[in-house]
C-alpha cells in the first residue's frame, strides 16, 4: 500500500500534465470542481459527441417517437459541437490531438444500446443519456470557469447552455418513460 502511494506520488510530480490526466480520468477533478487540462478537456469532448451521435443514430432505428425526436436533435447539436472542436483544433487555436474512436467505457454503452432488447432499450437509453449530459455539463462548467485556453474556455461557456437543456430533455424522457411505466402497471 506504502509502495503504491509512493509511486503515484512520483508520478504526479514528475509529469504534471499526466497528473492531470490520472485526476481527470478517475473523476478526482471533477469531485473538487478543478477545471481539466486542455487536452483532456478536448479528448473528452470529442469522446463524447462520438458517443452521442452514434447512440443517437441507433435510438432513431430502435427507440419510440418521442426518442426519435430527442436522437434527431441531439445528432444535430452534437455533429455541430464535433465539427466546431475539430475546426479549432486544425486551425492551430488549440494544441490536443482529437480521439479517432470511443474508449472502452463509451463502445461498451454502444454496444449495449445495440444488443437491447425493444423492453430494455428506453431504460438503457434513457439512462445512458442523462448520465451522459450530466458528466458532460460538469465537464463544460469547469472548463469554462478555469480552462487555460481562452478560446476554448469561451467556447465552453457558449455551449454549456445547450448541454443544459439536452440534460432536461433527457430528464423529460425519463420522467414521460416513468408516466408510460406507472399507467401500463396499473
Amino acid at each position: 500500500m506504502k509502495r503504491t502511494a509512493i509511486i503515484l506520488g512520483c508520478l504526479l510530480l514528475a509529469s504534471p500534465a499526466m497528473a492531470q490526466s490520472i485526476t481527470e480520468k478517475t473523476g478526482v477533478n471533477s469531485v473538487l470542481g478543478v477545471a481539466p487540462a486542455t487536452a483532456d478537456f478536448v479528448k473528452q469532448v470529442a469522446i463524447s459527441d462520438m458517443f452521442e451521435i452514434q447512440s443517437n443514430k441507433i435510438a432513431e432505428d430502435k427507440g419510440n417517437a418521442a426518442e426519435k425526436a430527442f436522437a434527431k436533435q441531439m445528432i444535430a447539436d452534437h455533429t455541430k459541437t464535433s465539427t466546431e472542436l475539430k475546426s479549432a483544433v486544425s486551425g492551430g487555436k488549440i494544441e490536443a490531438a482529437l480521439p479517432t474512436a470511443l474508449d472502452s467505457n463509451h463502445q461498451s454503452k454502444i454496444d449495449k444500446l445495440k444488443t437491447a432488447t425493444a423492453a430494455d432499450f428506453s431504460a438503457t437509453f434513457i439512462d445512458q443519456q442523462i448520465d451522459a449530459h450530466k458528466d458532460a455539463v460538469s465537464l463544460f462548467e469547469r472548463y469554462a470557469k478555469g480552462g487555460d485556453n481562452a478560446a476554448l474556455k469561451d467556447w465552453a461557456g457558449k455551449t454549456l447552455p445547450a448541454l443544459k437543456h439536452h440534460l432536461e430533455m433527457a430528464q423529460n424522457l425519463d420522467k414521460q418513460r416513468s408516466t408510460t411505466t406507472s399507467k401500463s402497471n396499473k
